[in-house]
């Protein structure tokens, strides 16, 4: 059964992410707003937590899943950032985009695209997020809350309490957030950068 956190969206109280933080360090999965949509996290090393993300969604090894930074700082050690690449992701966040990117070393294999070595990256807008990946001290394997055969993400925390009560740990409610999935841009080709899906971020600055 899911735990039901309803935390301020401006001032989280630290108790409350204190208490989220402790069930992703034990390998919970939780659903949390971010300035797009809800999301799905889960720490970086929970391999039980992704496999329920992959059951949870019905996805295959191809999908990317999204590590969440904190800061420009955190993402730039996950992933490779030539020049171009460099100012056109540091101007756009904080924000709801999400880059494909080479990943790096500090990636896990299992977290890449198996063929591409690539894998997304992005740092949210939004207050309560910001809370969690502070507490947490690093980034957050992530994936829109985004169900099979469905167009819309969830953007109810008390439903997707109520539907998702088995599959989750935690929810976290802080009033509405955004009920678009991000922008993605795909920066992995040696040509110009490509939106490989146009989301809640202005898709005009990469195109």
């Amino acid at each position: 059964m899911a735990r039901y956190y309803d935390v301020h969206p401006v001032d989280p109280q630290p108790r409350a992410i204190a208490q989220v933080v402790d069930l992703l360090r034990h390998d919970g999965l939780i659903a949390y707003p971010t300035d797009s949509c809800y999301a799905l996290g889960i720490q970086l090393g929970n391999r039980d937590g992704l496999e329920r993300i992959k059951k949870l969604r019905r996805l295959d090894n191809k999908h990317h899943f999204t590590l969440v930074c904190r800061d420009f700082a955190q993402l730039g050690q996950l992933v490779q950032l030539n020049n171009t690449a460099f100012r056109a992701v540091k101007a756009a966040t904080p924000g709801p985009y999400t880059f494909i990117l080479p990943a790096t070393s500090e990636v896990p294999k299992r977290l890449m695209h198996p063929k591409k070595r690539t894998v997304g990256v992005r740092i949210p807008d939004h207050r309560v997020a910001q809370a969690l990946l502070e507490e947490l001290g690093e980034p957050l394997l992530s994936s829109t809350l985004l169900m099979p055969d469905t167009d819309m993400p969830m953007t109810d925390g008390w439903q997707i309490k109520d539907d998702l009560d088995q599959w989750l740990d935690a929810v976290i409610d802080s009033g509405e957030c955004g009920s678009e999935p991000t922008t993605v841009v795909d920066f992995s080709s040696d040509g110009p950068p490509v939106v490989a899906r146009v989301g809640a971020g202005d898709p005009s600055r990469f195109e």
